[in-house]
């Protein structure tokens, strides 16, 4: 009796230990994975949406494969087939990503980065996608008395510490490389808890005390085809809200994985809640506060340039926690008994692929506005009603069910009308002309003033920001304008630099092509670019490129990436000007990289800065870097002026030497940084602390 009770303990400790370490490994992976890739991509938030495809994409074949192997009747050949492959994984490791795969201007990044995440994590990852709903299969096979679905809590528990745990502990303490390897040797303990658990699985059932009783979901007969499509839709929804604001928040804001954790956090934590026990999910609780949060998302649109950056996450992250809360509250509801339990992972799993699939392929190739955020919105809310707060959809009221067709009819005609509208036309005296789409995100080009010959002019916007303008008439069509006037920090750097011949300038970051009109014939002028659609607005729409007297080049691809591979190309000026959307990427204001704009930079040379941000205090990131080279700086505010088109913009200069920085035309429009800056950490790829330097007003200084 003793050795039974003894298994049976042990048996419980090693499927539970088994079940955490493998969610833990399986949801840490994902952003340190997402940390190697971001720099090789160019910092885009698609980076992190085509991460998230992979390892959703995985996660169904983990979860696939569970299916499959708990359907193979001779216990021997289950358990070989399982350990056998723990063993191949072992081959994997370390799971470190090798420079061979660095991207190329001309390859597909989405196909890159998921051929880099198959070859480098791909069947590690599988076997920890399937140990959940294997697990709970063994465990419901040893003890069938016991709920197995909150082990499905337990998992997720592991996959939330996992997940806070990354931003908080591991990337300030550990560098990428020693992460990778902790991870590594974490997986091999894993490895043989597993094995463990597989040959524990297969002990007689009478040794672990196994007897009949009665089984906690709902009977497995009732999985009707309206049940099952249920399983996939809710779980849908909820991943396409998941990366819609992900994406958001990171186009916005910046694309590190702090941004990238706290939605997954949130979704996770759903799961937590919903599957630990029915009790903590309350329709008539959760449905106010989605349609609440459905309230903030629509004045998140009409008033973003208002709100802070803290503002923007809490109100987004509010409504994905409801949103979420619904679906997965629904579709615990909605759960078979434990006979149907992998089948049932199995569906939702496939239904978060699909709404990972939707999100990062299908709408770059359909859509040329981010609109699967609200589309993610309205489906939800029609799911829901399909739904009809009842875990037995065969017991529904036949009056209701009647109606609900209309009710869902009129729901969408309403959220497609409105979603339609959202998109701006003509406002304010300003017009769309063209919109793209791609990895690299969302190109606009609008038109303004086109009745009034004098302020008539073509704008390109990228997510919430300018990146150029250009007046149509001809007499005020080569003026620079936006951030590069005259009396900006780059404006003043050209035009006053004591070399005005012969210059080698480069630029990364090409907007509109507007600092090339401050070329001179006999200068050179080298813009990198990542994103070829920006390339070809520029050419199509404004004429600062064609204008131009300078000779032009024009290297796509990831700036940082080019120049690591290029000579030295002793740069008179070099100004770096990549904004994704309101926020500079970060991989881009690093140690690392700054020892590469130096080597590229001419001895008397000037590296400029272009730090204009509604919500990160860029200025202190770029004051650390240059005590850290021992560099001088003079930050340059630009003032806005509307009938010259030119926009407030900050920007700091850095030299070896103070020598321009203390010419009359540099110090006659410095501003002080005593009272601006703020003792930050030194960023370096390994280490980046974005909590430091958020604003809580876009109008802070």
């Amino acid at each position: 009796m003793q050795i039974t009770k003894l298994l049976q303990f042990s048996t419980a400790v090693v499927f539970a230990l088994t079940i955490f370490l493998g969610a833990f490994l399986l949801f840490g992976v994902q952003p340190l994975i997402g940390r190697y890739l971001l720099p090789w991509f160019g910092g885009s938030p698609e980076v992190w949406t085509t991460c998230m495809l992979f390892f959703q994409v995985f996660l169904l074949a983990g979860y696939a494969y569970a299916h499959l192997l708990m359907r193979i009747k001779q216990p021997r050949r289950q358990m070989a087939l399982h350990i056998g492959l723990l063993a191949a994984a072992l081959l994997f490791l370390p799971i470190l990503p090798k420079d061979a795969f660095k991207p190329t201007s001309n390859g597909n990044p989405i196909l890159q980065i998921l051929l880099i995440c198959t070859v480098t994590v791909g069947l590690p990852y599988l076997l920890l996608a399937a140990t959940s709903p294997l697990i709970q299969a063994w465990f419901s096979r040893a003890f069938p008395s016991r709920n197995p679905y909150r082990l499905y809590a337990l998992s997720n528990t592991g996959s939330l510490l996992a997940l806070t745990s990354f931003p908080f502990f591991f990337e300030p303490f550990f560098t990428r490389a020693q992460t990778v390897y902790a991870w590594s040797w974490a997986f091999a303990a894993f490895a043989g808890l597993c094995a463990t658990a597989a040959l524990l699985a297969h002990v007689p059932a009478a040794l672990n005390g196994a007897h009949s009783a009665p089984d906690s979901g709902s009977d497995s007969t009732s999985s009707s085809a309206r049940r099952r499509w249920l399983w996939l839709a809710l779980p849908a929804a909820a991943s396409v809200e998941l990366l819609a604001v992900t994406n958001k928040i990171t186009q916005d804001i910046a694309a590190i994985p702090f941004l990238w954790v706290l939605p997954l956090t949130v979704y996770l934590l759903s799961f937590i809640i919903c599957f630990e026990h029915q009790r903590w999910y309350k329709r008539s609780v959760f449905m106010p506060l989605f349609i609440l949060g459905m309230v903030g998302v629509m004045y998140v649109h009409l008033y973003e340039e208002d709100l802070g950056a803290y503002q923007l996450i809490g109100l987004y992250v509010f409504m994905l926690f409801s949103c979420c809360m619904v679906c997965h509250g629904e579709l615990y509801r909605l759960r078979p008994a434990s006979s149907g339990l992998t089948g049932y992972y199995l569906i939702i799993a496939a239904g978060g692929a699909l709404g990972g699939f939707f999100v990062a392929v299908v709408c770059p190739l359909i859509f040329n506005v981010y609109i699967e955020l609200y589309l993610g919105l309205l489906a939800c809310a029609c799911f829901l009603l399909l739904t009809d707060g009842q875990g037995n959809l065969s017991k529904r009221n036949t009056s209701a069910a009647s109606r609900r067709p209309y009710w869902i009819a009129a729901l969408l005609a309403a959220g497609i009308g409105g979603i339609f509208f959202m998109g701006r036309r003509t406002i304010d005296n300003q017009r769309s002309v063209a919109n793209v789409r791609n990895f690299f995100g969302v190109l606009g080009i609008w038109e303004e003033a086109w009745n009034d010959p004098r302020h008539h002019k073509l704008l390109m916007q990228h997510g919430t920001t300018f990146h150029g303008l250009q007046f149509q008439s001809p007499e005020k069509k080569d003026l620079p304008t936006a951030y590069y006037s005259p009396d900006s920090g780059i404006g003043l750097t050209l035009r006053n630099l004591p070399k005005q011949d012969n210059r080698r300038i480069g630029i990364v970051g090409l907007g509109v092509g507007t600092i090339a009109i401050y070329g001179h014939p006999t200068d050179t002028i080298r813009f990198y670019e990542i994103n070829p659609e920006v390339e070809q607005m520029a050419r199509n729409y404004f004429t600062y490129l064609e204008d131009s007297p300078s000779a032009m080049e024009i290297v796509l691809g990831d700036a940082r990436l080019s120049m690591e591979y290029e000579s030295p190309q002793a740069y008179d000026v070099l100004a770096v000007d990549a904004f994704s959307s309101d926020a500079v990427p970060v991989h881009l204001l690093t140690a690392e990289a700054m020892e590469i704009y130096l080597a590229h930079l001419a001895p008397d040379g000037v590296l400029a800065f272009h730090v204009s941000t509604m919500h990160l205090d860029i200025h202190s990131v770029i004051w650390k870097l240059a005590d850290h080279f021992g560099l001088h700086t003079a930050w340059i505010e630009g003032y806005e002026n509307p009938d010259a088109g030119v926009l407030a913009s900050d920007w700091i200069l850095l030299a070896r030497d103070d020598h321009f920085l203390k010419t009359e035309a540099i110090l006659q429009n410095t501003t002080p940084s005593v009272h601006r800056r703020k003792d930050v950490l030194l960023w370096t790829d390994d280490h980046i602390n974005l909590l430091q330097i958020l604003k809580k007003s876009p109008l802070s200084r």
